[in-house]
């Protein structure tokens, strides 16, 4: 990891768009603006950053298609679910999910992201914009059992962000049991039990259903979401 000598810092006129300079000298924050560029944003991860990130179980990732849409997905999974491989890479899993791949699309016709990783009982909170690729490296896959592909993140800009808004919360659990074992399976998600997409399930969910107490309701699929048990 680079050091905090060796971190390069972006130019305030390239990290700010038009639009946010506009606002900037509207409210007259443009030196404020550029002292914040020059005290914490960079072009790679300082040690404390990257260390920060290998502790999270969990991140936001927001992605934007080609027509500007975005989208920001909660990303689970045990701790280092967002591996570091050095100061300027990331690399995160995509598991079985509901087949939408709305994130990965997005990636895939724009190849940008920005990621939150917060912790909430510090609390403390890092963001990272970065140019992505959809990915199947054996060395990524081999770090993730039962990903379907990786995410390999290049740091384009990373800070660590004002952690004065967040709300303190207490941790309940230590584990998912979604996240896949070392052999890549995991327990069926409920939604998967749904009567309506019985029919659209993919060849490997056959047969689960039945094993998991058979289908249920839209309604009683939501009533799960809202008790916790789903």
């Amino acid at each position: 990891m680079a050091t905090e000598e060796e971190l390069s810092i972006p130019n305030p006129d390239e990290f700010y768009s038009p639009q946010q300079r506009a606002l900037q000298d509207e409210l007259q924050t443009r030196p404020l603006a550029n002292a914040v560029v020059f005290a914490v944003v960079r072009e790679e991860l300082d040690p404390e950053m990257a260390g920060f990130i290998s502790s999270r179980d969990y991140f936001f990732l927001s992605t934007v298609n080609e027509e500007g849409e975005p989208t920001v997905s909660y990303k689970g999974g045990n701790v280092g679910v967002a591996h570091v491989v050095d100061d300027k890479t990331i690399v995160f899993p995509s598991c079985n999910g509901n087949g939408m791949y709305f994130s990965a699309g997005n990636i895939s016709a724009t190849g940008k992201v920005g990621k939150l990783f917060i912790d909430m009982c510090t609390p403390h909170r890092v963001r990272v914009q970065g140019t992505t690729a959809l990915s199947q490296n054996e060395e990524h896959m081999k770090r993730f059992p039962g990903a379907e592909f990786v995410v390999e993140v290049i740091v384009d800009k990373v800070f660590i962000n004002c952690a004065r808004y967040i709300h303190k919360h207490e941790r309940l659990e230590g584990t998912n049991k979604y996240v896949p074992d070392e052999n890549g399976e995991a327990p069926l998600p409920a939604w998967k039990r749904i009567d309506l997409i019985q029919e659209a399930l993919p060849e490997v969910d056959l047969g689960r259903v039945a094993e998991n107490g058979g289908t249920i309701t839209e309604d009683e699929y939501k009533r799960k979401v809202m008790d916790g048990t789903s």
